[in-house]
């Protein structure tokens, strides 16, 4: 049963989304309990998996008995443990929290719920793939989903949605080529065989070409800067039933693909054709982190102010990733952990704040701390650990990262990391300011939110508090997964 995890992890969503139109033919009603129990039980499944991860180790699974690189390899580890559990729990804490702004036409939309379900078990088949081809396939499952998911609602959000898809199928095509100049080069698509024959030909060109074309490819998925101009449109634009999953998964699980790829192939210290990988990923991480820091600080409309602090947050994931050390990395896949669960709170509040009160701009927010408590209490601890204070586990996750910089010398980092931060302060500052802000008018009674609301502002606010005081043991896991060759 445990070996068998990872698949029914994928099966689960793949099979009841691909069902879906037939199950509810007659009472299309049963679809958000339908998709919201499928999550369920996948949440359950991702806790047992990390359990027997914890207990038993890395675990192969290799499809039909037929072993890599013949057959279709997954690897079921710790990282891939913790980033499926925190994609269990960040889609069933937003499919609760969709019920509350979800249009009457999309409530009753079979494909919505379609859509949703297959994005998710693509998601899945992403951290599970051990080999470059079906992690492509995997990629462009998820991907097609999420086109529609933005242009779900029509209007606006088609525009955007089509804009994403040209941007995301240039990016698959440049991740196809590159696998295409690997697969000449070595004859193979598999990680475990690639790390093996890799080391003896990173001065060949078609190796250069082929990494530089995956890393392109996956830069447009993870919206790294300068790839970044699909996001903030789309987020904007998509219905607020679903910005929260696509905020919390999308990018971070295309920025753990590529951290796969990274530490399967490309060793610490390894030069290909004499460039220093590592080094130049983390310079790119800064230049995200503080640009897209300063353009959030610029923004007036709430939804694009906390797509460009996300576009921020992948450069941070990504500086403290490439530092070539256990403790930066670790704490960059514990802060990514984290980034997951505040993206998803960022973009409730924000959806939530449009819901009811017809609130998009800054300055529409003004009043609403004293409106609106629970919406409020929930900002706040965002906030906190968006601009990293403890005991949350952004504080937790940005401290490991310096130290980590630390470690290696790497100053600029820091800087980046302690500038990202005063940033992410600033445009929170700029937030509250209007929200705590007086009107005018005589104010008005609290607002009494839904309990669906209410549960899930509550939920994301505990998954936010309970990894700060997790941190350590989580932190600790990680280390240990980076020392066994986890990573």
């Amino acid at each position: 049963m445990s070996s068998n995890l990872p698949v029914l992890l994928f099966l689960v969503p793949f099979v009841m989304g691909v069902s879906m139109p037939l199950v509810t033919a007659k009472r299309r009603s049963w679809c958000p309990n339908i998709t919201l129990g499928t999550v369920g039980v996948m949440l359950v499944l991702a806790m047992v998996n990390l359990r027997v991860v914890l207990a038993e180790g890395p675990i192969d699974y290799a499809f039909g008995g037929w072993a890599a690189p013949i057959g279709i390899a997954w690897l079921n580890d710790s990282i891939a443990a913790l980033v499926i559990l925190t994609i269990c729990v960040v889609s069933l804490i937003s499919l609760i929290y969709g019920r509350v702004v979800l249009t009457t036409e999309l409530n009753k939309s079979v494909p919505y719920y379609t859509l949703i379900l297959i994005m998710v078990s693509g998601l899945v088949g992403i951290i599970f793939a051990a080999d470059l081809f079906n992690l492509f396939v995997f990629l462009e499952v998820a991907a097609l989903a999420g086109y529609a998911l933005v242009g779900a609602a029509g209007g606006k959000g088609l525009v955007y949605a089509f804009r994403y898809l040209l941007l995301g199928s240039f990016g698959a095509s440049l991740y196809l080529l590159g696998l295409g100049h690997l697969y000449v080069a070595t004859g193979t698509l598999n990680m475990a065989d690639l790390a093996i024959r890799l080391p003896e030909l990173m001065t060949s060109t078609a190796v250069a070409s082929g990494l530089i074309y995956i890393f392109l490819g996956l830069s447009i998925k993870m919206a790294l800067i300068p790839l970044h101009s699909w996001l903030p449109d789309a987020y904007a634009n998509a219905p607020s039933s679903v910005t929260p999953l696509l905020a919390s998964t999308v990018t971070k699980v295309a920025l753990v693909a590529w951290v796969r790829i990274e530490y399967s192939l490309i060793a610490p210290g390894v030069e290909v054709s004499h460039v220093p990988v590592l080094v130049l990923l983390e310079e790119l991480g800064v230049l995200a982190a503080l640009i897209g820091g300063a353009l959030a600080l610029i923004q007036t409309d709430l939804k694009r102010m906390f797509a460009y602090g996300g576009i921020s947050h992948i450069g941070l994931i990504l500086i403290g990733v490439s530092l070539g050390n256990a403790t930066g990395f670790a704490g960059g896949m514990f802060y990514l952990i984290n980034d997951a669960v505040m993206q998803a709170a960022l973009f409730m509040i924000a959806g939530a704040v449009l819901h009811y009160h017809g609130a998009r701009k800054l300055e529409d927010l003004r009043g609403m701390g004293s409106q609106s408590p629970w919406l409020t209490g929930a900002l706040i601890v965002v906030a906190v650990a968006m601009v990293g204070l403890p005991p949350t586990g952004g504080f937790f996750g940005k401290w490991n990262i310096i130290l980590g910089a630390l470690e290696a010398q790497h100053y600029l980092a820091v800087f980046a990391v302690v500038a990202s931060t005063l940033l992410t302060l600033a445009y929170f500052l700029k937030i509250f300011s209007c929200w705590f802000h007086q009107p005018q008018f005589t104010e008005s009674e609290p607002l009494q939110v839904s309990g669906a609301l209410r549960i899930s502002l509550g939920a994301i606010s505990f998954s936010i508090i309970a990894l700060g005081l997790m941190s350590d043991s989580i932190f600790q896991f990680l280390l240990e997964s980076v020392s066994s060759g986890g990573a």
